[in-house]
Order: C-alpha cells, then sequence, then structure tokens
C-alpha cells in the first residue's frame, strides 16, 4: 500500500505546524528546536537531521507560507490583471509577517534556493497572468520584464526603504511595464 506522502511529508506537516502554533503563542524568539520537536511529537535529531538548524528549518517554514494559496484573479484585461497581482504581492510582502517570512527565507538560505522557489511562485503567478491575456489577444510583456520592473522593485523597497507602500506605487509600476515603448508618460 503506498502512502499519500509518507512519513518525511508528515515529519515536515507536523513540524512546520509546530514552528507556526509556538510562534504564534510564543514569538518567534522563543523557537528553538528542542520547543519545536516536542510540540511536533519528533526527536530534535530528526530536525537537525533534515533541516540542520533552527534558522534552516524556519527558512523552510517561510518559503512554504510565501507560497501563493490561489491562482491570480481574471478581472478581464491585463492592466486588471497585473495591477490587482501586484498590489495583492505589495500587501503581503510588506505586512509585517511578510517582511518577517522574507527574512527568514533568506537567512537560512546560504545556497540560494529557497529565495530562488520564492522567486518562482512569483514567475508562475505572473506566467498565468500573462498566458491568460495573451489567450485574450493581449500585447504581453515576458515574465523576466514584469520581474525586473514591478518585482525587483517593490522587493528593494520592502526590503531597504519601505516608506510609501501602497497600491499607488505598485500601480506606477505595472503601468511603466505595459507603457507602450518610448513612452515615460
Amino acid at each position: 500500500m503506498v502512502r499519500p506522502g509518507g512519513r518525511s511529508a508528515r515529519v515536515q506537516a507536523s513540524v512546520h505546524a509546530a514552528v507556526r502554533e509556538l510562534a504564534s503563542e510564543l514569538g518567534r524568539e522563543a523557537l528553538t528546536v528542542p520547543l519545536v520537536a516536542q510540540r511536533a511529537g519528533v526527536t530534535p535529531s530528526t530536525i537537525y537531521r533534515r533541516w540542520g538548524d533552527l534558522q534552516e528549518l524556519l527558512s523552510d517554514v517561510a518559503v512554504e507560507r510565501l507560497r501563493p494559496d490561489t491562482a491570480p484573479g481574471d478581472h478581464g484585461a491585463l492592466p486588471a490583471d497585473l495591477t490587482a497581482w501586484a498590489e495583492q504581492f505589495l500587501d503581503e510582502m510588506a505586512s509585517p509577517a511578510g517582511r518577517a517570512y522574507i527574512r527568514d527565507a533568506l537567512l537560512g538560505d546560504p545556497d540560494g534556493g529557497n529565495a530562488g522557489q520564492c522567486s518562482a511562485y512569483a514567475a508562475e503567478q505572473i506566467d498565468l497572468v500573462l498566458t491568460r491575456a495573451a489567450g485574450r489577444g493581449e500585447r504581453t510583456p515576458d515574465v523576466e520584464t514584469v520581474i525586473d520592473q514591478v518585482v525587483a522593485p517593490m522587493m528593494y523597497r520592502i526590503l531597504f526603504r519601505p516608506d510609501g507602500l501602497d497600491a499607488a506605487y505598485a500601480q506606477r509600476l505595472v503601468a511603466g511595464v505595459l507603457a507602450p515603448a518610448g513612452d515615460t508618460a
């Protein structure tokens, strides 16, 4: 009999749940590997073997929490779809919880794999928006252009210059990436 996910998936799910619960109850600063292990019903050595240390565990949990829950909404036209996506992305990532997840995802990521996975989440969402628009016959930029001109500036501002991050900022970035070449207005 094949077990869906198996033991490894169950361990990951229970440890992730323990981290989220304990962080909510006690605060992130109070987390320790033994405390998480006790709550998850595993040994500390299981956590150390799988994640290495607490920071890598927090990074893994953060990447999972940064995964979008739903597909981007369909508002009937590329400008509306991409603007709605960018506003939601900015709102979620710039929130205190979003910033904490970003920080954790990057701090426990010595090889860049978690950052790459977070980038892939955004690229997948953008690709869905652009593919839908192209299917309607709309002219679209490519995914990397949207990453460079919308996502990258937002992430920079979220991490280093958080003032002025609002829907209007996201709207300006989207308008810029969708403006015809040479139109700077």
